[in-house]
């Protein structure tokens, strides 16, 4: 069999696997510094929208983190469980004053991975993320 498409391949070249390669990377970064706290990523994301813009609808949550409708519902679940989160004003979203304090707790650690991060990035590197930001997820 001709497999006439492999010749001139070169995977090194792919975008997507260049992206996941540095969120897998950045990810490991923010894992070590948020482990003792047993929150992801992804969770910590929600709580600090949640903090920053107020009460908020799954559909709003979706738009602004850009997580899948059924991840958003995985993540909101665990978040609810730790009463970190609430919907008293169904169907609004809003953090709970434990979450708030629980986020006030975080950012020292979060910080950190945000140092760790942009040293390694440098200014030029985080001048070409934030472009790419813009080009791709704002458009």
């Amino acid at each position: 069999m001709e497999y006439k498409n492999l010749e001139g391949f070169d995977p090194s070249t792919c975008i997507s696997g260049k992206v996941m390669r540095i969120n897998r990377a950045v990810g490991n970064i923010f894992r070590k510094y948020l482990k003792p706290f047993n929150i992801t990523d992804s969770q910590l994301s929600i709580l600090f929208v949640l903090t920053k813009k107020g009460g908020l609808t799954q559909r709003q949550m979706t738009d602004i983190t850009i997580l899948e409708k059924s991840s958003l519902n995985r993540n909101l679940k665990r978040l609810f469980d730790r009463e970190f989160i609430q919907k008293d004003q169904f169907p609004i979203i809003e953090i709970t004053s434990i979450g708030k304090s629980f986020v006030n707790d975080v950012i020292p650690e979060w910080k950190k991975a945000m140092n760790e991060i942009s040293h390694l990035m440098q200014e030029d590197g985080s001048d070409a993320l934030n472009l790419l930001h813009q080009k791709i997820v704002i458009r």
